[in-house]
């Protein structure tokens, strides 16, 4: 049996607890600085707990010490501490950063990986499945063109100005609103603005935008540099959610006083548990000296697991983090240094006992679907 230190005992940190414990095959213990979300785990969960300062060194080393595993699910900004412990204690490191630069960070470090010791950050559903199943439909093809990819969380029964509710953390939010994005465009890697390449499309007859948020993409602009003309990631929202955030973020400056535009998101919009994960996937290139497009897209809806209902953002978030914890756990991910989303098997993942959360939901009609779900779409090359 694998032994888990999980740090965060947040909405994510509870799922993850859920499919840890229930699963039977991980020691899990789960520490975090607030008494009362230990409290919650204590009386759901029944598993070891401690309350401990993240920011702290020590504490870290202590309750990290023998654990075969280090679970991630706090802020990103407590990462970096938390992979340096990991990689002086030997436990294997997994994260569900969106972060850039924490990304970056987590990697050097993982340089100096004993063997047998992995560090995984980005395990959650954007950047994580994303990357998994748009790299997945990349295999597909002789030679790429253009890769797409779409996801957003968003409240089942939008009721304000925003049509948006509180689903996960605040901070990363923010981080994906404000920061610079990564893009390849006509070959080149480039950063482009959050909040910027707005776009229509349809989905299931509902109406959907996307723009250009940061983080989304994992590693895979650095993975298929070289090989796309065009690689893109953007956040689905209902019509209108981004010229309201960019009235906040940009016209009020509120990018620039990020604490304050986190207290009135937090004072504000309420958290929902009622919502749908939305992800859409579309590659296009040459196969045969034909070009293809190939799309895959599904929806996941908060639901029940184990008799305790579930937001759809807590269940995809968890499930991406704990397929690649069990992946690795039966040998089958790189067993050393820094390992990518992109390194998994999109069929592997689907048909893991936690990934299979992916296919719970509602593959989308997008035409003439193969056995997998996916559309189709060729046109002759000449």
């Amino acid at each position: 049996m694998k032994t888990v230190l999980l740090l965060g005992a947040g909405k994510i940190g509870r799922m993850i607890t859920q499919f840890l414990s229930s699963s039977g095959d991980y020691d899990v213990k789960v520490v975090d600085s607030e008494a009362e979300a230990l409290e919650k785990i204590d009386d759901r969960f029944g598993v070891p707990t401690a309350q401990i300062d993240a920011a702290n060194r020590s504490d870290l080393k202590r309750e990290m010490s023998g654990r075969d595993i280090a679970i991630s699910a706090l802020s990103f900004s407590f990462n970096p501490l938390v992979a340096e412990v990991a990689l002086e204690t030997g436990a294997s490191y997994f994260d569900l950063t969106e972060d850039v630069e924490t990304t970056r960070r987590v990697a050097k470090i993982s340089d100096k990986a004993a063997s047998g010791q992995i560090f995984m950050p980005q395990c959650g559903l954007a950047p994580g499945f994303i990357s998994i199943v748009a790299h997945y439909l990349t295999q597909q093809f002789d030679k790429l063109d253009r890769v797409r990819m779409r996801v957003g969380a968003l409240p089942q029964f939008p009721s304000n100005v925003l049509k948006y509710n509180l689903t996960w953390s605040t901070d990363g939010l923010i981080n994906e609103y404000c920061n610079p994005c990564e893009a390849i465009h006509q070959g080149k890697l480039i950063e482009v603005l959050a909040l910027e390449g707005l776009e229509h499309f349809s989905l299931d007859g509902v109406r959907y935008e996307a723009f250009n948020t940061s983080g989304g993409l994992g590693t895979l602009c650095e993975t298929l540099d070289g090989r796309v003309r065009e690689l893109n990631y953007k956040t689905i929202r209902y019509l209108g959610h981004r010229d309201s955030m960019s009235l906040l973020v940009n016209d009020l400056r509120l990018g620039e006083r990020r604490d304050l535009l986190k207290d009135i998101l937090e004072q504000s919009i309420p958290v929902t548990y009622q919502d749908v994960v939305v992800i859409f996937a579309t590659v296009s290139g040459w196969r045969n000296e034909q070009l293809v497009q190939v799309s895959e897209a599904r929806k996941i809806y908060h639901q029940d697991v184990e008799g305790d209902h579930w937001s759809a953002i807590q269940i995809t978030t968890s499930a991406g983090i704990c397929a690649v914890v069990d992946l690795f756990s039966n040998g089958r991910l790189p067993d050393s240094g820094f390992v990518r989303q992109e390194q998994v098997s999109f069929d592997e993942f689907i048909g893991n006992h936690f990934g299979k959360y992916y296919d719970s939901g509602v593959r989308t009609d997008l035409g003439a679907s193969t056995n997998r779900g996916v559309s189709e779409s060729a046109q002759d090359s000449n």
